[in-house]
């Protein structure tokens, strides 16, 4: 039976910090959509490794924070490690199904260093901008998860059985199939996609990202 589709849920760009993010996610796209086409698998593999590295980022910072500051973290830190953990298997199912070429793995070192970089400055001077901006490129991931979906349906992908180590992680039924793993994941991405948006609103009432230095806006 089919699933429907998830709804996109956009958050609507409410000041230059968020166009910002909500622009930059679009650029990259852009690069993705010219690399990739319509090789969702192994769009996967690649956007994967770069996705798992915003909670990592954002739980280390947290971490630091909270032991600087000597106060909770409000639950923070466990949210985005899980968060990573989730992109990280997101990543070893795919690399079951596609199967990634040498210059693609090329591509995930030099993407994962350079976003890792980019992300830790980003998140250290504005990490309200930092939840949005994944926020939103959890927004395209559930756009692509989607389309990835439809192609399934109608045939243009195989419905291959699902790797062993989705069927484990989710605790998926035995013959489950590609169609039913692109689901979860789906569901996966717009739950972190709801949670970067809830954690950049929580931030921009809290403190409004821009009355203060860098260490009172994590």
């Amino acid at each position: 039976m089919a699933i429907a589709a998830e709804p996109l849920q956009h958050r609507k760009p409410a000041c230059l910090r968020d166009r910002f993010a909500y622009g930059l996610v679009k650029f990259l796209r852009l690069f993705a959509d010219a690399f990739f086409a319509n090789r969702y698998g192994h769009r996967a593999v690649v956007l994967e490794t770069v996705a798992a590295v915003p909670g990592m980022v954002g739980g280390t910072l947290q971490h630091l924070r909270a032991l600087r500051r000597m106060e909770s973290d409000r639950g923070w830190i466990r949210v985005l490690l899980d968060e990573a953990e989730n992109e990280r298997m997101h990543l070893m199912t795919f690399i079951a199904i596609a199967r990634p070429s040498r210059l693609e793995r090329l591509l995930v070192l030099l993407a994962q260093g350079a976003f890792y970089n980019l992300f830790f400055l980003l998140y250290i001077f504005s990490p309200r901008t930092a939840h949005r901006f994944v926020g939103y490129l959890e927004e395209e991931a559930v756009y692509s998860y989607t389309e990835y979906l439809a192609g399934v349906d109608d045939g243009t992908y195989p419905n291959v059985p699902a790797p062993q180590v989705a069927v484990d992680y989710w605790k998926l039924a035995p013959g489950t199939l590609l169609r039913d793993v692109i689901v979860v994941i789906r569901a996966d991405e717009a739950h972190h996609r709801d949670v970067n948006h809830q954690f950049a609103d929580e931030l921009t009432r809290v403190q409004g990202d821009s009355s203060s230095g860098p260490d009172h806006k994590a």
